[in-house]
């Protein structure tokens, strides 16, 4: 199976878009890979044929870059992917088992999707937040200082449809596949809405203004 002509035209439109930022065509490979991405909801072998044959590339050299990296997905995704941290500060703070007891009550485990399509599930070894742990991630906007009980009331949550808004950045929460499209370098002017860093992350700069100090000159 292969793209509608109609979704081609569009994918190709948009592709050409983020081609023409780089020096090099091959450059836009990753935003290429997000894009079929928000179109599929994974990358799929269409995706894969799609970004290969815009770039001049073979299938095997897209095919090895897109399932290196993680964020890339082989399978469809949830309208929600819910990131669940279980690297060490997190897993410490109670990651491991907000992980456990959300897995069971999904009913699905690491990079599965329940069978109405609404969330999909993933352990994430770091979200780069530790001064929020624990924290999880929903179509990677952040969830911070999640217990047990306050993860598996999100999730319900988010299949029941109710506004579910994330503790930092925007308010409106999007689904996976438009979460792609922003990843591609195709924003949706949302980028500055909601608060970003506050409390815990702005402690050291209170300290260091306190005492005067400064960063090194170059």
């Amino acid at each position: 199976m292969t793209y509608s002509p109609e979704v081609r035209e569009r994918l190709e439109r948009d592709a050409k878009e983020i081609i023409g930022r780089y020096p090099k065509t091959r450059s836009a490979l990753l935003p290429l890979l997000h894009l079929v991405q928000s179109e599929d909801g994974y990358v799929s072998d269409d995706g894969h044929e799609f970004c290969a044959q815009l770039l001049g590339l073979s299938k095997a050299e897209v095919v090895g870059v897109s399932t290196f990296y993680t964020m890339y997905k082989r399978r469809p995704a949830g309208e929600y992917h819910v990131g669940v941290c279980i690297n060490a500060l997190c897993a410490v703070m109670g990651g491991d088992e907000i992980w456990e007891q959300l897995s069971e009550h999904v009913g699905v485990g690491h990079e599965e999707t329940t069978s109405d399509g609404k969330v999909s599930l993933e352990r994430l070894e770091c979200n780069a937040a530790c001064d929020f742990a624990p924290v999880m991630m929903v179509n990677w906007e952040f969830f911070d200082n999640q217990t047990p009980d306050s993860a598996k009331q999100l999730v319900d949550d988010l299949r029941d449809g109710k506004d579910v808004r994330p503790t930092r950045g925007p308010k409106k929460l999007c689904s996976f596949k438009d979460a792609s499209r922003v990843l591609a370098g195709l924003p949706d002017e949302l980028a500055g809405d909601g608060p970003s860093a506050a409390g815990p992350s702005l402690e050291g700069l209170k300290v260091a203004k306190a005492h005067g100090w400064k960063a090194p000159e170059a």
